[in-house]
């Protein structure tokens, strides 16, 4: 059987991000998000999932670009001048390698944005991470002790097949970087299996990531094996507006498009393939 979890990360990251997830959810086959503990929108966005139960909610966990939740004094080691966590993920990875990050400080913030998300009473499905930092040796045994804290039973896997490319024409730099989250998450996936922990048994949408059009959509679908895959999605509304506040190129109303299109609705029929959450997996767990 062929099911399929479709994530759209950074829910509360913008409103127009929020809006664009919820239309997914309810006008297409977005079946879960990944929701930010110190983003502006936080608040909208708890608002928003309020209304939807069947959408389910992980945990986008943040150490790069953004507020931390903790009080910077509390983890200096994470934050620069200003009390921000360091907006590019190349630096803190430089600094964590050199040993100037401390898991201490790593350990208290993930627990903090934990924390607030559940004190919303919203039920966390999944653990993953913006810019997947979750499966970085060091980092990806503090996420694993939480998810134990917790309770939570599943956390994304990274891991996108090396030789598939879905008719994307993706540049070396990203040929390379998933070459390396790919290998990262094959090991995480070993050690969340220790754990005790569920993950999707495929993930697709990092090669792609921000450029999640219908037909790379169509052909991920045409592709699916027999298991439970995660395809992961940047949708949003107003395109120009989210360009004016974030510089990272994505096309958030084609990936809206891709996601609420006729023509996957209608292949996902066609090939009987079962719209799921990490619920689905955490359920399996118990």
């Amino acid at each position: 059987m062929k099911q399929l979890i479709v994530n759209a990360d950074d829910f509360g990251l913008h409103e127009n991000i929020n809006l664009g997830i919820i239309e997914g959810h309810t006008k297409g086959c977005i079946t879960s998000t990944s929701i930010m503990a110190g983003a502006p929108a936080f608040e909208h966005a708890v608002a928003v999932a309020a209304d939807h139960p069947q959408l389910g909610i992980g945990v986008h966990l943040t150490l790069v670009g953004g507020l931390p939740i903790t009080g910077p004094s509390s983890i200096p080691s994470l934050v620069d001048g200003e009390g921000m966590l360091y907006t590019s993920y190349p630096a803190f990875l430089k600094k964590f390698c050199l040993g100037d990050i401390r898991l201490v400080d790593i350990h208290r913030e993930l627990t903090g944005q934990v924390k607030k998300i559940l004190s919303t009473g919203l039920k966390i499905t999944h653990l993953d991470s913006h810019q997947h930092m979750h499966v970085v040796p060091g980092i990806l045994d503090i996420v694993l002790s939480i998810a134990k804290e917790f309770n939570i039973r599943a956390m994304r896997i990274p891991a996108e097949s090396l030789v598939f490319l879905g008719g994307f024409k993706p540049g070396a730099g990203r040929v390379i970087g998933r070459f390396g989250l790919s290998t990262l998450a094959s090991l995480a996936r070993f050690k969340a299996r220790q754990a005790g922990l569920a993950a999707p048994d495929y993930f697709y949408g990092m090669l792609a990531g921000g450029s999640m059009e219908e037909r790379l959509l169509l052909n991920i679908i045409n592709n699916l094996s027999a298991g439970i895959t995660e395809v992961m999605v940047h949708p949003g509304i107003d395109e120009a507006a989210l360009n004016s506040v974030f510089n990272w190129q994505y096309h958030w109303q084609q990936e809206l498009h891709a996601v609420t299109s006729c023509q996957v609705a209608s292949r996902l029929q066609q090939e009987n393939i079962e719209l799921v959450s990490f619920a689905r997996l955490s359920n399996s767990k118990g």
